[in-house]
């Protein structure tokens, strides 16, 4: 069985202890493979970070799904699951996000649980997730420490006593369980639990076991409605927009705006009206795509899953890189 996991920030060094985290829960027979992005968003702590790392997600999967030897699974290493709902159409077999393994199992180890995470306007997304997973109950608390993401790539000791300090303050409050709200937290858990004395969930080991269980099980992505494979369209070109298709007299009106008027490059072959205010937008050029992800491990071959349309967002991936955190 083969896990690739998608770290979708820049960062090597996370990249690898999340690759280290998962390898010490996999099965024997699990093969785990790690991938990030080589250009991107170096930390995913804002909303337009995270539109970044959705693409790259898609991308990667697009990559690893038409090669030769396409995971069993795949496992979004990022709490905010970016790109989840995209990577299910994707792809037949499961596809994991560490917030919604984290929480579930949180809600079986206990009957409240407190997230612990990294900064305080990440604290939105994750209630938005808790709502979502149908966590409500569950979930007692939700706390921010002000760590950046990319103060874990190595964790010192301030960033451990900070954690801990704000986990056994979770558990004083009413959680049986704490859920770790970040990938690079991954390698905290048994120390964690050692100090403040209730269990803790890391998400990238729990989306291991739970995506690892489900191919046991025969159990992928639905692809009944809202998971099937997305539509395919052909790309629209520029200048067959709508400024191609009217007249003169109407797309000098649509360019010529009137007051506060302004022309938008590269959104494509669109225009509006103008009008106070308004937007004309002219045709750009497309952008680049494609990135080259190649697969490792020992797990069969199988048909790749139906598959769609593929955004055109550079995701390039160190080949040198993806060899060294392969699984053996």
């Amino acid at each position: 069985m083969r896990i690739l996991l998608l770290n979708p920030n820049t960062s090597r060094a996370m990249t690898a202890k999340i690759a280290d985290a998962a390898r010490g829960v996999a099965g024997p027979d699990v093969v785990i493979d790690a991938v990030c992005p080589a250009t991107g968003a170096p930390a995913i702590e804002s909303h337009v970070d995270e539109i970044a790392a959705a693409a790259a997600v898609v991308e990667l999967i697009v990559a690893d799904r038409d090669g030769v030897d396409p995971a069993d699974a795949y496992v979004i290493a990022c709490f905010g699951d970016p790109g989840l709902d995209a990577a299910r159409e994707l792809v037949e077999v499961p596809v994991i996000g560490i917030a919604e393994a984290a929480m579930h199992l949180a809600a079986v180890s206990g009957r409240h649980f407190g997230v612990v995470t990294t900064l305080s306007r990440t604290l939105g997304r994750a209630r938005d997730l808790v709502a979502r997973y149908g966590m409500d109950r569950a979930c007692a608390s939700l706390a921010a420490t002000g760590i950046p993401v990319l103060d874990l790539e190595d964790t010192g000791s301030v960033a451990v006593e900070t954690i801990a300090r704000y986990s056994a303050d979770a558990a004083a409050s009413g959680a049986d369980v704490i859920v770790l709200g970040c990938a690079g937290m991954a390698d905290l858990c048994a120390e964690l639990t050692a100090r403040v004395g209730v269990p803790v969930v890391d998400g990238v080991a729990a989306a291991v076991g739970m995506a690892s269980g489900m191919v046991r099980m025969g159990l992928g992505t639905s692809k009944r409605d809202e998971y099937a494979a997305p539509p395919v369209r052909e790309p629209v070109r520029a200048g067959s927009g709508f400024a191609a298709t009217v007249g003169p007299e109407r797309r000098e009106a649509a360019f010529a705006g009137g007051p506060g008027a302004s022309v938008v490059p590269g959104v494509g072959g669109a225009a509006c009206a103008g009008g106070p205010g308004a937007t004309a937008h002219a045709p750009g050029p497309p952008a680049a795509s494609g990135c080259e992800v190649p697969r490792g491990g020992s797990g069969r071959r199988r048909d790749s899953s139906p598959g769609g349309a593929i955004p055109s967002v550079p995701t390039d991936v160190d080949d040198g890189y993806i060899r060294e955190t392969q699984g053996a």
